[in-house]
């Protein structure tokens, strides 16, 4: 019988989640995909959903190794690049969206502090910066969900001519400037303590 550690494993579940989709992952498909018994993949996750947290966390890792912003950094332009990192990064795997709503991302917890004093430290007001980080990731979370779950582009023939063609990253991009206009509007309208 093969081996296997944890970081094994959850290479193969991502590998496998690109091949068949998050529907079809089981355990009892990666541990054949493992060349181990299904039992054997319960020593390193006890249950289905802490082997989905791990793998959404790894899946992550191109978005939560990424530098961190320094104060001669341009918020606008920060939040901007942050939110298109995200998007990005769950793009990058097959329903990545889906895999990654509603994971605690536990290992980026000092990152996402970090990120809320920059913004703080540059003149957004706390609370308007919760708000704008919270909404920004579900605006790309949930973009990304009907982006990967959008007709594959083969298939878009098969599309009745009169059903209108979705540009996603475009209409990402307008969203996206629209959270930060508003946080700009609300940031420069609110007086900075003396």
């Amino acid at each position: 019988m093969t081996k296997v550690n944890r970081e094994a494993v959850v290479t193969e579940a991502l590998g496998l989640l690109d091949e068949v989709g998050l529907d079809a992952v089981s355990t009892r498909r990666l541990a054949r995909r493992l060349g181990v018994e299904q039992p054997s993949l319960y020593w390193h996750f006890r249950t289905k959903k802490e082997l989905l947290g791990a793998m959404a966390e790894a899946a992550m890792a191109p978005h939560t190794t990424a530098p961190l912003p320094t104060p001669d950094d341009d918020w606008r332009a920060w939040f901007l690049h942050n939110t298109r990192s995200f998007r990005r990064t769950l793009l990058g795997r097959r329903d990545g969206a889906r895999l990654h709503a509603g994971s605690t991302p536990t290992g980026d917890l000092d990152r996402i502090r970090r990120k809320m004093e920059f913004l703080v430290a540059s003149g957004v007001p706390e609370r308007d910066a919760q708000m704008a980080m919270l909404a920004a990731g579900r605006f790309t979370v949930g973009s990304v969900l009907e982006e990967q779950a959008d007709t594959p582009p083969g298939d878009s023939a098969d599309l009745p001519a009169d059903v209108p063609r979705i540009d996603h990253e475009s209409a990402f991009e307008a969203g996206l400037a629209l959270i930060l206009d508003g946080l700009t509007h609300r940031t420069a309208a609110t007086p900075r303590p003396a």
